[in-house]
């Protein structure tokens, strides 16, 4: 068997999730069926197992481990601690990452990173059907489905996801992550989507995506049509109305990211919004 995935789960940075079982069991009370740890969890993997211990049946997955920074052994060990302790509930999400923040943070070269995937997934002594990949273009999406279980596209809006449909083809998971704002005042939704959005808009891997998705060079540096197409804003009705779009373009399940002002785990956001899914 594998992870059941759900409808739809959360997505939130691995650091909000160091000391948060509590949160993680409020959140599959709430409905949500899927926790992803985003911002590298690597290392031992350690974050995991309180999460999994806390809860009944919420899976957990990365979003993504980094390929650049933990090797394959060291993974595939803690992989098999996790899954001996709590059998088809984690799913192992693997990714490139990004050419400068890697280079800063290691001094090694950045090279060939779809190459690099695929070394690193012919080492991975880890169930395929366990395994996804955080990837965007049309290549690396045919290595998901040819390698692993499928795909968790992230920053990415419902014409990606038709497109990465019809990429992977049928059977194959397709788990987008999608931004959202509980906010209906279109200044301050944008002011706070637009501060969670800048750190990607120096990201090739993200920039090249939405040029191959149509748009500009101008959108591509942050404009109200580029914002508006990546971060769901309002109230939850437009935040339902665009995970039904993700799921109508061929989405398996769709992780929302609650976008706040300073970064933190809102928790009331997440009741609400869990409140909208389950009607």
């Amino acid at each position: 068997m594998t992870a059941e995935l759900g409808r739809v789960g959360v997505w939130s940075n691995t650091q909000l999730w160091v000391e948060g079982a509590e949160n993680a069991a409020e959140l599959e009370e709430l409905g949500f069926s899927a926790l992803w740890l985003g911002g590298n969890p690597g290392g031992d993997l350690s974050v995991v197992e309180p999460l999994l211990g806390a809860t009944r049946a919420l899976a957990v997955g990365t979003s993504i481990v980094n390929i650049w920074l933990d090797g394959p052994a060291g993974i595939a060990t803690a992989f098999d601690r996790i899954s001996t302790r709590f059998p088809d509930r984690f799913v192992l999400g693997l990714g490139t990452s990004h050419k400068g923040p890697i280079e800063q943070a290691t001094g090694k070269t950045y090279d060939k990173p779809y190459s690099k995937l695929v070394e690193y997934l012919d080492q991975l002594a880890v169930p395929t059907d366990a395994i996804v990949l955080g990837v965007l273009g049309p290549r690396s999406l045919k290595l998901a489905a040819a390698r692993t279980r499928g795909a968790i596209p992230y920053l990415v809006t419902p014409e990606h996801t038709a497109q990465a449909r019809d990429t992977l083809g049928d059977g194959v998971l397709l788990a987008p992550e999608q931004h959202v704002v509980l906010e209906t005042d279109p200044d301050k939704a944008r002011a706070t989507a637009r501060a969670g959005l800048s750190f990607y808009f120096e990201l090739p891997h993200y920039t090249d995506n939405w040029r191959r998705l149509g748009f500009s060079e101008d959108d591509v540096k942050g404009s109200d049509r580029l914002v508006d197409a990546l971060v769901a804003w309002g109230d939850e009705d437009a935040i339902t109305k665009r995970v039904d779009e993700h799921l109508a373009a061929g989405a398996d399940h769709v992780a929302v990211q609650v976008i706040t002002a300073d970064g933190s785990l809102d928790m009331a956001a997440h009741r609400r919004l869990g409140a909208a899914f389950k009607g």
